[in-house]
């Protein structure tokens, strides 16, 4: 019998509600909990983002080092269906994209790579 492992990911952001929303325009998301030290990012239902306030510890401590640049080293990755939904959506949101619409040989599919108001790069892959 196998184990069921599902992510929750996590990142620390400076500003919550902006983050929100970039994430949900990007993603064709929706708010699942709103405010300004925490949010769930939904698609269909399902909580796909964890977004936390870099400075607040809450009961667990702080996620990220506030004296650090966030976003080195970490790529947020999504697979999206239709891709091409999602590219028309970003270019019509003005959201800064680092590599353009490409075929990563590697993967085998076509994706395409962003960074966020924080600097983490955000790949959509379809």
């Amino acid at each position: 019998m196998s184990a069921t492992v599902r992510t929750q990911t996590m990142i620390a952001v400076t500003d919550v509600e902006k983050s929100s929303a970039w994430y949900c325009a990007v993603l064709d998301a929706t708010s699942g909990h709103g405010g300004p030290e925490y949010e769930q990012i939904m698609v269909g239902g399902t909580m796909v983002l964890q977004l936390h306030k870099l400075e607040l510890g809450h009961h667990h401590g702080t996620i990220g080092d506030p004296s650090l640049p966030l976003g080195n080293g970490v790529a947020v990755w999504f697979e999206v269906d239709p891709l091409a939904a999602a590219v028309e959506r970003i270019k019509a949101t003005g959201v800064t994209i680092e590599t353009d619409l490409h075929h990563n040989p590697n993967a085998g599919h076509e994706e395409i790579w962003l960074r966020d108001p924080d600097g983490y790069l955000v790949v959509l892959a379809g």
